[in-house]
């Protein structure tokens, strides 16, 4: 089937509904997530110094981000391991009169073959199987998709530990921590190459998780970048929570607050997750031909504002817990801020928010 997203114009299989036939895989819910990566890009080459040019979705299937990177003005490489992929981004390069390199090859043995200004990695489920490999081939910016939520989260325990190397934990705040995992995961992958990569902008939405991290050669850059790591410990009993940085966990036993068993999850990523001022040059770079411009626009405003705490809280989770009934986000966020803490929403859904008062100052802002 044909449709246009982006200004482009290409040939994708399946139905919209459908998302998925035979062997290509193409998803229309993830047009949010390819608005955003266009709009990435532009505010990553106004940012840079010396212009960067080169682009690889190393995971390409039908090559619709390829072709909307090349029609932004780069120079775009499609990668897939499929041959129908290969030769279904090619006909869509060619559709849209666009040079571009389409190339049928295992992800992982181009990116260590060439090196690319800019390395996008979104496979179906997990990116850690490429993690090592795009780690090294990135020159400037590193794009990653994971849509492995229940690992990452703590949902599927096991697996998560396995993939990500980290112990996730299932709380109510379960969207940040698979971010903050994946974050860990990248972060200490590319240290191993004497690389680091710093997330400049990071989302969750829907069933997925999307980071853009500044890569930067050099053993001391990763290794400041490694002691932005640490553990959070958390009560599901009252939801509290608190964070220590360092790869070696020092748990309490028991919560300061109501007394009982904390868990412990990390190493996690306990530094920002987005850059402020490049998440507003992101804004500033989506324009009205995105189908998802508005909903973009309201995303990026929300993460701009959003504090760097490494947890979020869920209004609704509080107020259950307190026998009480919740009153609207503007008023509660007044009332912290009246009281002398910080507090912003946050992009994880309605009624989350951050805060830098722990859960028993919040209960007392709000008596």
């Amino acid at each position: 089937m044909r449709i246009e997203e982006g200004g482009v114009d290409v040939e994708v299989p399946g139905e919209a509904t459908d998302g998925k036939e035979g062997e290509v895989f193409y998803n229309p819910e993830m047009e949010l997530n390819r608005d955003l990566t266009v709009a990435t890009l532009r505010a990553y080459r106004e940012r840079e110094d010396s212009e960067p040019t080169t682009y690889l979705d190393a995971t390409a299937a039908s090559g619709i981000r390829g072709v909307r990177a090349a029609a932004d003005g780069w120079t775009a490489t499609t990668c897939d391991v499929d041959p129908e992929a290969v030769d279904l981004a090619a006909a869509n390069f060619e559709r849209n009169g666009l040079a571009g390199e389409t190339i049928h090859e295992d992800a992982n043995v181009l990116m260590h073959q060439r090196r690319f200004d800019v390395v996008d990695v979104d496979p179906f489920g997990t990116p850690i199987p490429f993690a090592d490999a795009a780690a090294r081939s990135a020159q400037g910016l590193l794009c990653v998709t994971a849509t492995d939520t229940a690992p990452l989260c703590g949902a599927h325990f096991e697996s998560g530990v396995r993939k990500y190397g980290a112990v996730p934990r299932n709380t109510e705040y379960h969207a940040e921590m698979g971010l903050r995992v994946l974050l860990s995961a990248l972060v200490r992958t590319a240290a191993k190459f004497d690389v680091a990569a710093r997330p400049v902008f990071s989302h969750v939405t829907d069933h997925y998780a999307r980071t853009y991290l500044d890569v930067e050669q050099g053993a001391r850059a990763a290794n400041a970048l490694l002691e932005e790591l640490g553990h959070v410990d958390h009560c599901q009993h009252c939801l509290y929570r608190e964070h220590e940085r360092g790869l070696l966990a020092d748990p309490r036993e028991d919560c300061p607050n109501c007394g009982h068993h904390l868990q412990t999850a990390g190493p996690i990523w306990l530094g920002d997750a987005h850059d402020p001022e490049f998440v507003a040059a992101v804004r500033e770079a989506v324009t009205d031909e995105f189908g998802t411009a508005d909903r973009a626009r309201d995303l990026l405003s929300t993460i701009e504002g959003e504090l760097s705490t490494p947890t979020h809280y869920d209004q609704h989770r509080l107020y259950k817990r307190w026998n009480e009934s919740a009153v609207g986000m503007d008023d509660f966020l007044a009332a912290l801020r009246d009281a002398g803490y910080e507090a912003s929403r946050t992009h994880y859904g309605g009624t989350t928010f951050k805060t830098t008062a722990d859960v028993a100052e919040v209960e007392a802002a709000l008596a």
